[in-house]
């Protein structure tokens, strides 16, 4: 069974030596690994042609984005597993032969891999904390991959027609829904780990969560959770205080109920990841949590808009996903 293994990169230089050393050193090594590179301008494509562990090719495709950054990968490999990752990442040792090992059982079309935080501050356990789900709170049957940890028969992402070109984010969120009506619900390898740095700071995540949140707009998903969200944001709260004024500052207890069921989650993760950070930091990193949480819904009020304005303007070009993937919700 070839396996190759294939990820797209842009500028990536500061994080592309811990992907290249994470493969190199895998208990089960990949055949190939074919990245393309969207035209970085850094040091990233000498990196790439320095490399000398690895059976690796490179493509330059100057302005892609990053599905037809994939698809021009997967393309080009010559394994009949696929399996993507991406850069900024770095790979569990075991990562490729825990993701391969289902497709000993000739059903197997695609294996979920898993990921986990790899924070360096205070901040960023915190951010781990917000927005990252634990293995345990996966259901196996209805969990749609990233494309940090994931693997797949080339024959099924053919069937499929590829990553969605026309998608600049949420494609890998797409490209599996498009996998699971076709195929049924994914394996899951839990032990096929990647690791990740999450968002340094405010900024980064917010322009994270916007694009994300414009991507969801442009291929008209989870319309139901953002609108729970903006009748959360501008109607619950403003209508809670506006309440208040005229019957009593105790109405705005309420705020007291919906605080934990907002934050609630976050700071349960966070009491399983602060082992390592002494009580001035964990007070630290608890109260970074609502702050993130709200930055982030914030960045998807402003961005989803935006994203529905982009497929109404296109809406000749874009098809309707949501026939394909209704069921799937």
């Amino acid at each position: 069974m070839r396996v190759s293994v294939v990820a797209t990169v842009l500028n990536e230089s500061s994080s592309l030596p811990r992907l290249l050393d994470s493969l190199a050193v895998q208990t089960r090594l990949p055949d190939e690994v074919v990245i393309c590179d969207g035209g970085s301008t850094d040091s990233t494509l000498p990196l790439l042609e320095a490399e000398s562990r690895l059976p690796l090719r490179v493509l330059r495709r100057p302005g892609c984005n990053i599905s037809q950054g994939r698809n021009a990968a997967i393309e080009a490999a010559t394994g009949e597993v696929i399996a993507v990752t991406d850069a900024g990442v770095c790979l569990n040792p075991q990562w490729l032969e825990k993701i391969v090992v289902p497709f000993e059982d000739t059903a197997t079309q695609v294996v979920a891999g898993f990921f986990r935080p790899d924070p360096q501050t205070v901040f960023e356990v915190a951010m781990g904390a917000t927005v990252l789900p634990e293995l345990r709170e996966i259901d196996p049957t209805h969990f749609f991959p990233s494309s940090r940890s994931v693997a797949f028969l080339k024959s099924a992402w053919a069937a499929v027609g590829g990553y969605p070109e026309w998608l600049d984010y949420c494609e890998d969120l797409i490209f599996d829904f498009r996998l699971r009506k076709r195929f049924g619900p994914f394996v899951l390898a839990p032990e096929a780990l990647v690791y990740f740095r999450p968002r340094s700071g405010l900024r980064a995540f917010f322009v994270q969560y916007y694009r994300y949140a414009r991507g969801d707009g442009k291929a008209d998903l989870w319309r139901r959770r953002h609108a729970i969200r903006y009748l959360t944001y501008l109607v619950a709260v403003p209508l809670i205080a506006a309440t208040g004024t005229v019957v009593g500052p105790w109405w705005w207890a309420l705020y007291l109920v919906g605080i934990p069921g907002m934050f609630w989650v976050g700071w349960r993760r966070l009491a399983r990841m602060w082992e390592n950070l002494s009580p001035a930091q964990k007070w630290q990193a608890a109260l970074w949590v609502p702050v993130i949480r709200v930055t982030g819904d914030v960045a998807k009020m402003i961005g989803y808009p935006v994203g529905v304005w982009w497929r109404w303007r296109h809406r000749a070009q874009v098809p309707d996903w949501r026939e394909q993937w209704e069921d799937e919700r």
